[in-house]
């Protein structure tokens, strides 16, 4: 069974949108009463947080330029619900030939809705390389730009108080996806999990790897023996999760069966569920105990 939307909402905040310990759940820094205790541990928190490279803009929904350090950048953004708790940012990094509202396709209005009225945002850059969209996707290791925009979008939002930053994540689809696995060791430092879908890890070079010590989890999705643009991604999926544990970290490989088009916004609702369950710092990944009953038997 599905989860509801309502169950969502709840779920992405709860014990998520606070960045103190799992005891302070009004986000003073101080246990709440009744709530933990002298043993209550902290939470894992970022290694990395980036700060703003120029004068950031006012977070609103739609287009937005952002000055980064490889120079100004748009970035389409789905604001949260400004009497939320600040929540979860996820990043979107959209497939060739696609646009930055790719991402309302494969999650869904109600996903996408969710995510919002939790006090979480959304935003997907606008692609500048060619012909793949994403420099790292080019084979231009050396040209972190897109990363970069990335940084400057989550400096801007800390500073405006807008994210909790033990909600960190990144997603993407096919070239975006390949990025994603990219992003996903290049900004360990600060994400909390991944989401990719048609992409995975390229035997060109291995990225290099800001945070060891963080345990990210993947969720990694392709569409089956049709998954094929150029790249094979049933192989590079299999390969990033070889590559994650590896690195002692877990993925979860999935097969949608869909070829290359993600199947609609099935997705949505297994994609919302894995963040909302994979703050920072996360380990064991629940997901490693017990696979949730949505999932069927497309995962293993």
């Amino acid at each position: 069974m599905m989860r509801s939307a309502a169950i969502l909402a709840a779920a992405l905040c709860a014990g998520g949108c606070v960045t103190q310990t799992a005891a302070d759940g009004d986000g003073d820094g101080e246990p709440q009463d009744g709530v933990g205790g002298p043993n209550e541990q902290p939470r894992p928190q970022p290694s990395f947080l980036p700060e703003p490279h120029g004068e950031c803009p006012v977070f609103a929904d739609g287009e937005l330029t952002f000055d980064a350090k490889s120079g100004k950048r748009k970035v389409q953004i789905w604001l949260g619900d400004a009497d939320a708790t600040p929540g979860a940012l996820l990043f979107f990094w959209h497939g060739t030939s696609r646009t930055p509202r790719q991402v309302e396709k494969i999650l869904g209005e109600s996903v996408m809705g969710t995510i919002r009225e939790s006090g979480g945002m959304v935003a997907s850059p606008f692609h500048v390389a060619e012909p793949l969209p994403w420099w790292l996707t080019t084979g231009t290791l050396d040209i972190e730009d897109d990363v970069e925009v990335a940084d400057e979008v989550l400096a801007c939002a800390i500073e405006q108080g807008l994210v909790d930053t033990s909600r960190i994540h990144s997603m993407g689809h096919s070239a975006g996806a390949l990025h994603t696995t990219e992003m996903s060791f290049r900004r360990s430092g600060y994400l909390a999990s991944v989401v990719t879908v048609s992409g995975g890890l390229t035997p060109v070079a291995a990225p290099p790897d800001q945070d060891p010590t963080n345990p990210f989890a993947a969720l990694i999705f392709h569409g089956g023996d049709d998954d094929f643009v150029g790249v094979h991604f049933p192989w590079t999926s299999e390969d990033y999760r070889d590559a994650l544990e590896e690195s002692g970290r877990f993925g979860l490989l999935c097969n949608h069966n869909n070829g290359h088009e993600p199947p609609g916004d099935s997705l949505g609702p297994l994609i919302g569920g894995f963040i909302e369950d994979h703050p920072f710092g996360t380990s064991p990944s629940p997901y490693a105990i017990e696979i949730p009953a949505e999932f069927g038997d497309m995962c293993d």
